[in-house]
Parts: C-alpha cells; sequence; structure tokens
C-alpha cells in the first residue's frame, strides 16, 4: 500500500519526463561523446554544481539510480550560470544534470540560451540543448534544434541546421560554431547572409557581427537584391557589411550592367560602384561582344566606365575576323545620344594601335564609336588596307556594323594616299594623291574610289592594255594639279576621273620624267611600322626591315644622254682666232 501511495505521489513528475519520450531509469546516464572529447585535463577538481531551488525533491531507488530529481521552478548554479527548468535529474557522483522543459541556462556574459531540453556536465562545462534551442545575447539570436555549447572557449555548435538574427542580416547554415566572445560563426558548408540590400550565398565563411565582416572561405555570391544582375563572386574574400565593401581574392568576378571584371585581387564598392582589379585583368562586354585585358583596371558603375592600364588591349570579336587594338590607357564608356539611343565608346592613348586583316592603324590616340562603327585618329595617324596607305593629321574610318566591312575613310589636313602602281612586282613605281580634304571609298574592303578637295595633287601611272594579249603597256606618269580630284581605284590600278578647278595636267612618258619627280617631297611608303600581325598592337613600332624596292630609270637616263650627245653634236664648232 505504501509502495502503490509513493507510485501515485511520482505520477505527474514521470509524466513530464515522459512527454519529452525519455524516462532515463539507467543507472548512469547515457552521455554524448561531445562530453569526453577534446576536453583539457583539470588543474583542480572540478565545483560541484549547486542545487538552490525546486518546488519539489524526489529521491527514489527505482528511478534514475537513486539520483535526486527535481520539479517546479527548478534552479540550479554553476560558475556564475543559472539552469532553469520544469524538471531537473541530477546525477550527483557524475556532477552531471538533466533538465526538461522550459529550459533556461543564463551565463555570467548576459547569454541567454533556452531549449526543451538540455544536459549540463558540471565537470567539463559542456551543455548540449535540443528542441526549439535559442542561443541569445542583447544583439542577436542563435535559433537551432540541437546545440553543442562549450562554456570553456564559449563556444556554440550545431549540425541540424541553424538562422543567426542580429536585426540587420539573416545567416543560415546547416553547420556552424559561434564563439559568444568573439561574436564570431564560422559556418561551414552551404550558407546565405541575408539583409535588406543584398543576398550572400556560398561555402564556409567567418562573419564577425561586431566589426560587421566576413571572410569567405569558399565560392560565394554577392547579389544585389534590388538589382540581382548586379553581382560579385569569389573563392576567398572578404566583405565589410556596413561600408558594402568586398575584397576579392581568388577566382573572381564583378558583375555590372552586363559586364564582367575579372582579375587576381580585386576591390569592388556596391555603394559608389567603383571597382579594381590587378593582375590578368579581363573586362568582358558580351552585349558589345569586346573584351578588354592588361595588368590593371578600374570600373565606375554609375558612370558605366572603366578604364584598364598596363600593357592593355581590346579585342572587338566579328563573325569573319576581329578587331584588335591597344595602347597605354584604354577607356570604356557608354553615353546616351538625342534620341535616347546608349552607344558604346572606346578611347586609347597614348600609343594607339589597331589591326584588322584588311585594315591596320598607327596613330597617338583613338576614339572607337563601337555601336557606329567609327574610328577617329589623331597624331600622326596613319592607317593601311591591302597595297594602300593613308594618312593626314586626323582620319575617320567608318565600319558597316552590320556588314562587318570598312566603308569609308575620310582625312582631314595634309591628306596623303598612297598606292603600289602594281602590287605584282616589286618595282618602286606609287599612285600618289594628296590634298587637304580627303574622302576614300571602298567596297568589299578595297578602295575603290578617292575624292580629294583643296590643293589636290596626284602621281598617276597611266597603263594601257593590249586587247588581244591583255598585257599592259605602260604609256607613262600623269602629274595633276586641281582644286578638287576624283579618282578610282580598280583592279590595283589608279585613274584620274575627274580633274576640276584650276585643273591642269601632264603625261610624261617614263623617258621624259626623271625618278625623283615620280615622288612628291613628302612621300612616304612606310612598311618598317606597318602591322603585319596583332600582336604588333603592343610595339610602338614592329620595326620590320623597309622593303627594298627595284628602282628602273634606265629609259630615262639613255633618253637624257641620248639628249646630251646630240647636243653636243650639234653645237657649233668653237671660234679660233687667227
Amino acid at each position: 500500500m505504501r509502495r502503490l501511495l509513493l507510485l501515485l505521489l511520482l505520477l505527474p513528475f514521470v509524466a513530464g519526463f515522459a512527454q519529452t519520450g525519455r524516462t532515463d531509469n539507467a543507472q548512469q546516464p547515457v552521455r554524448d561523446p561531445f562530453f569526453t572529447t577534446g576536453n583539457r585535463r583539470a588543474s583542480a577538481p572540478p565545483e560541484k554544481i549547486k542545487y538552490v531551488h525546486s518546488d519539489k525533491f524526489q529521491r527514489s531507488p527505482d528511478l534514475y539510480g537513486g539520483n535526486p530529481f527535481f520539479s517546479g521552478n527548478v534552479r540550479f548554479e554553476h560558475q556564475g550560470a543559472v539552469l532553469k527548468a520544469d524538471t531537473v535529474v541530477l546525477y550527483e557522483k557524475e556532477n552531471f544534470v538533466k533538465a526538461r522543459r522550459n529550459v533556461e541556462l543564463t551565463t555570467a556574459d548576459g547569454s541567454r540560451l533556452t531549449a526543451r531540453e538540455l544536459e549540463y556536465d558540471a565537470n567539463t562545462k559542456k551543455a548540449i540543448a535540443r528542441g526549439n534551442v535559442v542561443l541569445s545575447d542583447p544583439q542577436q539570436t542563435l535559433k537551432t534544434e540541437t546545440l553543442y555549447y562549450d562554456r570553456n572557449n564559449n563556444t556554440a555548435y550545431f549540425n541540424t541546421g541553424g538562422t543567426i538574427n542580429d536585426g540587420r542580416n539573416i545567416v543560415y547554415s546547416k553547420t556552424g560554431t559561434y564563439f559568444v566572445d568573439e561574436r564570431k560563426s564560422v559556418l561551414e558548408g552551404n550558407y546565405t547572409i541575408n539583409n535588406d540590400q543584398y543576398l550572400v550565398e556560398g561555402r564556409n565563411v567567418n562573419y564577425f557581427r561586431d566589426q560587421a565582416f566576413s571572410v569567405f572561405n569558399g565560392p560565394t555570391t554577392v547579389t544585389n537584391k534590388r538589382n540581382p544582375s548586379n553581382y560579385v563572386y569569389t573563392e576567398k574574400g572578404r566583405y565589410l557589411m556596413n561600408s558594402k565593401e568586398v575584397y576579392l581574392e581568388k577566382n573572381s568576378r564583378i558583375h555590372y550592367r552586363g559586364k564582367i571584371l575579372t582579375g587576381d585581387d580585386m576591390y569592388y564598392n556596391q555603394i559608389t560602384g567603383f571597382g579594381k582589379a590587378t593582375g590578368n585583368v579581363q573586362l568582358d562586354d558580351p552585349a558589345e561582344r569586346r573584351y578588354i585585358r592588361g595588368g590593371y583596371g578600374e570600373i565606375y558603375e554609375q558612370k558605366d566606365s572603366a578604364m584598364v592600364t598596363e600593357k592593355p588591349y581590346a579585342v572587338k570579336i566579328l563573325s569573319k575576323d576581329s578587331l584588335y587594338l591597344s595602347a597605354k590607357k584604354i577607356l570604356a564608356f557608354q553615353k546616351t545620344d538625342s534620341s535616347g539611343n546608349k552607344k558604346s565608346f572606346l578611347r586609347a592613348y597614348p600609343q594607339a594601335r589597331v589591326y584588322k586583316t584588311n585594315l591596320q592603324a598607327r596613330a597617338d590616340s583613338l576614339a572607337f564609336n563601337e555601336t557606329d562603327g567609327q574610328l577617329h585618329f589623331v597624331g600622326r595617324p596613319i592607317a593601311w588596307t591591302g597595297e594602300k596607305q593613308v594618312s593626314g593629321d586626323v582620319i575617320q574610318a567608318y565600319m558597316n556594323m552590320q556588314r562587318e566591312q570598312l566603308d569609308s575613310i575620310k582625312v582631314s589636313g595634309n591628306a596623303f594616299a598612297i598606292s603600289k602602281a602594281d602590287s605584282l612586282n616589286n618595282k618602286d613605281e606609287f599612285n600618289q594623291v594628296k590634298g587637304r580634304l580627303m574622302n576614300v571609298y571602298l567596297r568589299e574592303g578595297e578602295i575603290y574610289l578617292a575624292n580629294v578637295v583643296g590643293n589636290a595633287q596626284a602621281i598617276t601611272y597611266a597603263d594601257n592594255q593590249d586587247p588581244k594579249t591583255k598585257e599592259m603597256d605602260r604609256i607613262g606618269i600623269a602629274l595633276s594639279t586641281c582644286g578638287e580630284i576624283e579618282a578610282s581605284f580598280l583592279e590595283r590600278k589608279v585613274r584620274i576621273i575627274t580633274c576640276n578647278i584650276g585643273a591642269n595636267t601632264d603625261l610624261y612618258p617614263m623617258s621624259m620624267i626623271a625618278r625623283e619627280r615620280r615622288f612628291f617631297p613628302d612621300f612616304n611608303w612606310n612598311t618598317k611600322d606597318r602591322l603585319r600581325r596583332w600582336q604588333d598592337i603592343f610595339l610602338d613600332s614592329p620595326d620590320y626591315p623597309e622593303t627594298v624596292y627595284i628602282s628602273d630609270d634606265s629609259l630615262y637616263e639613255r633618253t637624257r644622254k641620248a639628249a646630251e650627245e646630240a647636243a653636243q653634236k650639234n653645237k657649233p664648232p668653237a671660234r679660233t682666232r687667227k
């Protein structure tokens, strides 16, 4: 009867433990390996956990190995920590407690841990909390289902998924360790850091709450939530969350306005939109099918502009060909025209160089309107296409971007065009047209017409084709001076179509014109500086050996010699004085 009465008195307390799915009647507590691993040897005997209060205190040899158990407003203390719960079992010999329902553990530093149940080892000062676990301090909360808490180094570990909320950022990870004193979270595996402006996703990060920065130790993406196409990717770096500054150190990319900046070491400010990269820099613009490479680069997102230096070069990818350009500095930017259309531009200076299979050019400065296909060369510019050379004060080349072909060239100031009279031989015979302003027109990449205005002059070779043999017979050289000249370039030949305004053309047979009169005084057929391959864009001059041409002045010399001999014969004999 007495035993029955004792059992009835214990039923409410036992029922409380039964609700958690455990009755724990073992003689010794079954402890998780967490309590016995990684512990330092104590220099002094551990302090016993101290019982403070409970509504009920009971002990039974049939329950919990005869250890005491408590219920109702239970309170224990241990080295500044206070444990509260509805029910607690104290394993006296092991200095170990199990608490259930409305568990709360408060430490001296102000940290507060709540859970459905908790195990605490006073010898090792370690605890395991389970069920709706919340670890909080005045600045943040950590929520998880199971938490391993070590008071020795004040760390909390979870592997069942945890969420950390500090009022500004919400951090989630499957596995992580929270260092309470340092306010640092080490998140392993996949994680997210979410705030009102940015979303950080990746693997393996150290998150420092008080300093508000993160250290990335694995693949990580920082996305602008207002514009998800703007984001940063890195596999190693740091993120200052208050100032929104990102330092990127490995396999990094900055995506902005449809462009991609990469480099060995990078920096980006998400507030100002300024970014920079050092080492193996590449700025890719897929919409323009163009990329820029160099040793150092800067981007200005809000101005939609960028700069690349340290041996920079740009490649405009075309379907059948590519255009390469280089200079000491390359600027890329976009502007909106009067119609509201956005256009892309490149500026390259100084020492601008351009290579394309059907166009090569050099100048001090280059401006390239990529959208409209306009190239503007300034500073002793010179351009080559086929066996033709154009120079002047300013050269403007116009490309048809749909056909990806050069349409025309405009030369302003001291315009000078030179072409081989016959590209199939190695004679020093060159057609030359010069003037103040020149417009050159191309068809299928070949010059077919030139219009020169203002003090126009031309030296052209005149040939006649035998209708039967189709062989060309050299007639002579025409020297033309006009206010305006229009010349055609057909089948490697030049023919003056019109010569207007003060026109004067003289045709000399080859036997009647000396070699020096076959060239203008400022003639300069430049084969030394001409780019022959795209890699030449990096050189001030490729400094190729000058092409040596064969000079044939034999007809003129024979004619001159014959004239001198005839004049000598016709010279009256000298008179002698008697």
